[in-house]
């Protein structure tokens, strides 16, 4: 029998999630959580072979939820249920540690079958994703995804986290400022963000030049 974690902070949710678990004969919802406390309250004082995760809960939530319960239970298998779709946030709960990600408009059948891949050791994805875990050997190795910088765009993404300009940067490195502005374009790709603010929280999330 699987014993799972249900976390999220809709009770009418959870109540629904539960009831589609038990119909799969296999598995047994043996706790349940409303917030991130909650959750680490749970691993603590039981053992656990899936923990469903809602992206959003008060407090401690999201890839920062992941990354604790991953340092607290290594061995803790985590399937994402989230209303958010992949694009926006699959591949950074898979780097922080995720074994699966669901969205939460998937038919009840894909739930089931995510939780048993994942309790099982094996990663559940869809096609889309694993194409893009295949190009990204950052992804597919574990490893940090700064860790594929060319130095030169470390360079400027230091530079970057330390509040200077385009302009700066390119008088600081002596490139001109559409080389930097590529630099800095190839850096978001290969960290997988898309805006200043997401590379910004990328370097307070992995601690970069603290």
């Amino acid at each position: 029998m699987i014993k799972v974690l249900l976390a999220d902070d809709h009770a009418l949710v959870r109540a629904g999630l539960k009831q589609v678990l038990s119909n799969a004969g296999d598995m047994i919802v043996d706790g349940e959580a409303g917030n991130g406390a909650e959750v680490l309250e749970h691993i603590h004082n039981q053992e656990w072979d899936v923990v469903v995760l809602d992206m959003n809960m008060p407090g401690l939530s999201g890839i920062d939820l992941i990354k604790r319960i991953r340092q607290e239970k290594p061995q803790l298998h985590i399937l994402v249920l989230s209303m958010h779709d992949e694009d926006q946030f699959a591949v950074r709960t898979l780097k922080a540690g995720a074994a699966g990600y669901v969205t939460k408009g998937s038919a009840p059948q894909v739930l089931i079958s995510a939780i048993r891949r994942v309790a099982s050791g094996g990663r559940h994805i869809s096609r889309d994703l694993a194409e893009r875990l295949v190009s990204d050997p950052g992804l597919s190795s574990g490893k940090p995804l700064h860790e594929q910088l060319s130095d030169r765009e470390y360079q400027v993404l230091r530079l970057l986290a330390s509040g200077m300009n385009m302009n700066l940067i390119a008088k600081e490195l002596c490139l001109s400022p559409k080389t930097v502005s590529t630099h800095k374009y190839r850096l978001m790709r290969k960290l997988n963000v898309t805006s200043n603010t997401e590379l910004m929280r990328y370097t307070w999330t992995e601690e970069l030049f603290q």
